[in-house]
């Protein structure tokens, strides 16, 4: 039986995932150890994980390195990467939206878009003939519309709570967000008898 390897995004989606294996019945006690390790064998179950950044998973999955990824929508989106998108897991709950000052936004037929998304953002202004530039930010974008630099911001809302703290608003939602099981097609067609127990029981869980 072949060993079916799996990335999962570290940070806040790392938690569920494991809860989800957990609750299909996988043993991920060493996925809990703290220690600064990144491979984890689940020996049981000839499961061999990889804890990534969440902007890695997409590329490890495309290119074969892992068999299959856990990994949020906002990455898939913005990546655009050749691989399959196979269930919603449905935690991870947030929104891709845009948000700014009430008024930066009103009447302006070009606007400055501050963004660590300019993929998704370029998308959709394109979708509804807005004219913008794009802001590339690694940072707290809510500071850009602070400081002049843009007139809104396209982020990842969860609650708004930020936001809020930082007299901004959401103005329009682009699309909702949450985690997805995706699969490098390759090993779909050559790991599919040890693969598609695993989807079946995922997507029995979920649903």
């Amino acid at each position: 039986m072949e060993t079916i390897k799996m990335a999962i995004a570290k940070g806040r989606l790392a938690k569920y995932s494991i809860e989800l294996l957990e609750g299909i019945g996988i043993d991920c006690q060493v996925l809990k150890e703290d220690n600064r390790k990144l491979i984890f064998s689940l020996a049981s179950h000839n499961i061999e994980v990889i804890l990534l950044k969440a902007a890695d998973v997409p590329t490890y999955v495309e290119h074969g390195a892992v068999d299959m990824g856990i990994v949020g929508k906002d990455v898939l989106m913005e990546q655009e990467k050749q691989l399959y998108e196979v269930v919603d897991l449905k935690f991870g709950n947030c929104k891709f939206s845009v948000a700014g000052k009430p008024s930066n936004a009103n009447g302006k037929k070009h606007l400055r878009v501050a963004t660590k998304y300019p993929n998704v953002t370029k998308k959709y202004f394109t979708e509804k003939g807005q004219s913008v530039e794009i802001i590339r930010q690694e940072g707290s974008v809510e500071l850009a519309p602070l400081m002049g630099l843009s007139d809104v911001i396209v982020d990842i809302v969860e609650t708004g709570k930020t936001l809020k703290e930082n007299g901004l608003v959401v103005l329009e939602d682009i699309a909702s967000i949450s985690a997805r099981l995706v699969l490098n097609k390759v090993s779909f067609k050559t790991k599919k008898k040890e693969i598609s127990p695993i989807i079946d029981l995922i997507t029995e869980k979920v649903n």
